[in-house]
């Protein structure tokens, strides 16, 4: 072994740390609540304790640390424009501080661009070098990496996939908008108030408010005609953007990970013949992989420590990785 490398997800949830071997294998990890809402002191605290609780005993040096932020972050400035669900996480220029604190190179990245990183790293999307990652929940993220590189854009901000504007019903909206869980929870609820008939009515006992996206998805998976309906058009309208991010980018593979991807193929058949429909050219996705995401819970963690060894995601990740075997 050469180095250790640590990776920290900063969740609005969970705050995990991991240790790890210069091939990102997890050595050791732990995890806190978050607890954001006491603000950034607290949580920096936490930050830093979670980071020392896997600092390594032995004299192999530490190679740097990682952090994958839930926000917009310049990770070539090292600040967190806007932490999303962390209270006063606003202009926070994170790796200069942890830097003085701990002597080593620290590294920041937007979650979604970490976890594209982290799949090519070890995960479903391991050996290709084009590559676009769409993370499918509560919102839709997404990172890209062109020809090994993560695309990052001038001040970072690059691949807000599920900000992609799209015209739905005479109404500007966006990928996000239409196919995310909160998406399919509000259809459901309206089609529902309207008097549509669906066993969602009962899986919440009457309290519409708690249908979300995993209830529809759950109601499809068990037959509903209308939660049906509305994964499908989901994915009808994920198969469109997808489209307009094949024709930018010209991917290898398309990797999804987030709850609502879990649905499976009533999510991703429409997909799939939305893509053949609309693509200009069969070239585009007779050879195009689409695979779920590989590294579970682990993904932010593992993306944080390649942050590490591409230096922020800005090296190539099979160059660097070559360098470090």
């Amino acid at each position: 072994m050469s180095d250790y490398v640590i990776g920290v997800d900063l969740g609005g949830t969970r705050l995990r740390s991991a240790l790890m071997d210069d091939d990102l294998g997890i050595l050791f990890r732990q995890e806190v609540l978050t607890q954001a809402e006491q603000g950034f002191d607290a949580t920096y605290a936490r930050l830093v304790a979670a980071i020392r609780a896997v600092w390594p005993e032995t004299n192999v040096p530490v190679r740097g640390i990682g952090i994958s932020i839930p926000g917009p972050t310049n990770p070539f400035t090292g600040v967190v424009e806007l932490g999303t669900n962390l209270a006063g996480w606003h202009g926070i220029g994170l790796a200069r501080l942890l830097k003085d604190e701990f002597g080593v190179p620290v590294f920041l990245g937007n979650d979604a661009n970490v976890a594209a990183l982290a799949e090519g790293a070890r995960g479903a999307a391991v050996n290709y070098r084009h590559i676009v990652f769409v993370t499918v929940s509560t919102g839709i993220g997404g990172g890209i990496i062109v020809d090994g590189r993560m695309l990052l854009g001038e001040q970072g901000l690059a691949a807000e996939v599920g900000h992609m504007v799209m015209i739905v019903d005479d109404q500007v909206s966006t990928l996000e908008k239409e196919a995310a869980g909160p998406a399919l929870a509000r259809k459901a609820r309206a089609r529902i108030e309207a008097g549509a008939i669906s066993r969602m009515h009962d899986m919440v006992n009457g309290d519409l408010a708690k249908i979300t996206g995993k209830v529809v998805g759950m109601a499809a998976n068990d037959g509903d005609p209308l939660a049906r309906e509305i994964v499908s058009r989901a994915g009808f309208v994920l198969g469109c953007g997808m489209v307009s991010l094949l024709h930018t980018f010209n991917p290898e593979i398309l990797v999804f990970g987030g709850g609502v991807s879990t649905i499976g193929p009533l999510l991703f058949d429409p997909m799939r013949e939305a893509i053949q429909k609309y693509c200009i050219d069969d070239a585009y996705w007779k050879t195009l992989r689409i695979e779920r995401a590989a590294l579970g819970e682990n993904v932010s963690i593992v993306g944080a420590g390649a942050l590490v060894i591409t230096r922020g995601g800005v090296e190539d990740l099979s160059a660097a990785r070559a360098r470090l075997e």
